[in-house]
């Protein structure tokens, strides 16, 4: 059989880490997309750099030429397009942005794909922010959307483009509309990766407090290493289409603090503080899917529940604080 060749955009995040790890398993040829700058971080995919199987190239969202070029040199089989402004706080600061990497972003990449070869196969990466103001508990793919940040509407815009340009053009584009997925890897700035970071600070002596926004806002939280699982089985498909990823569980900020505190024999209310300036401006309240569409056609599950994933963070960044020499 030949060799697979997959592309990701987005390589250096936590999902393209993931993914270039998975594919890598499977026997694929990975290429991994990254704007040229200054300042990337390749911490992530530091494990690979000896891979042969892995190339790094150089290509921009922004820029649609960058990304017929890197198509036409690389002939991949499958694009995984992970590459995104996708902090929500960023997105009221950098609203413009946003919409240029997170929703137009999408149209270059799929509009690259039908000039160069319009069977590649297409993953999108959706996202349950684009549910916001939920009209239906639990969501599905059927729910309607109802985005409450630049970031929810941007991505909004890049699912229906895919589903536009798989309708116009008969393109292979499915889209993943994951909930939030969390590990080890995840930025500092997430929520998940602030709480398990500041009670590793904390047991450790190095801080006394920890300071978060909404306490009551409460999301589906699975692991990033499961979710980059569905990513693929999607391309697998005969037909392309739309799945809902999630662990259909849904926790508050406040349960994961009282998790992530007992994890070191400590508890939450002695040290988190809940203090208004790290609200959004539009609240999303709550968050939680309905994978099971995603359970009977690709035969997903989730492996590693919310406990399980936020006790492995923890652990992740007691080493990391350690090895650093506190």
């Amino acid at each position: 059989m030949k060799q697979k060749t997959a592309l990701i955009t987005g390589i250096t995040g936590q999902d393209g880490s993931y993914l270039a790890d998975f594919l890598l398993e499977q026997g694929y040829r990975v290429i991994g997309m990254v704007r040229r700058s200054s300042t990337v971080n390749f911490d992530r995919i530091a494990h690979l750099q000896e891979v042969e199987a892995l190339e790094i190239v150089q290509g921009d969202l922004l820029d649609q030429m960058s990304l017929i070029d890197i198509l036409r040199e690389y002939n991949p089989d499958e694009v995984y397009n992970l590459a995104a402004q996708s902090f929500v706080p960023t997105s009221w600061r950098q609203p413009v942005l946003t919409g240029e990497f997170t929703a137009l972003g999408v149209t270059r990449m799929l509009d690259a794909i039908r000039i160069v070869n319009p069977n590649i196969r297409f993953y999108q990466a959706s996202s349950s922010e684009m549910f916001g103001k939920v009209r239906e508990t639990p969501q599905n793919e059927n729910t309607p959307f109802y985005p409450r940040s630049p970031y929810g509407v941007a991505k909004v815009y890049g699912h229906w483009i895919t589903i536009n340009y798989r309708e116009s053009y008969n393109l292979f584009a499915y889209s993943g509309i994951l909930f939030n997925h969390e590990s080890p890897r995840r930025g500092l700035e997430f929520v998940t990766h602030k709480v398990t970071y500041g009670v590793a600070r904390i047991k450790l002596g190095l801080a006394d407090e920890l300071r978060l926004g909404n306490l009551e806002a409460r999301r589906d939280w699975g692991y990033a290493g499961d979710y980059v699982r569905a990513m693929w089985l999607m391309l697998q498909q005969d037909k392309p289409d739309d799945y809902v990823i999630a662990t259909g569980e849904t926790h508050s900020v406040r349960r994961l603090c009282e998790v992530a505190f007992n994890c070191v024999g400590l508890n939450y209310e002695d040290y988190v503080v809940s203090d208004p300036k790290f609200y959004r401006p539009a609240e999303v309240d709550l968050l939680v899917g309905d994978a099971t569409k995603a359970g009977e056609k690709l035969g997903w599950e989730p492996t590693i529940n919310f406990a399980a994933l936020i006790q492995m963070m923890v652990e992740a960044d007691m080493v990391t604080l350690r090895e650093e020499g506190h």
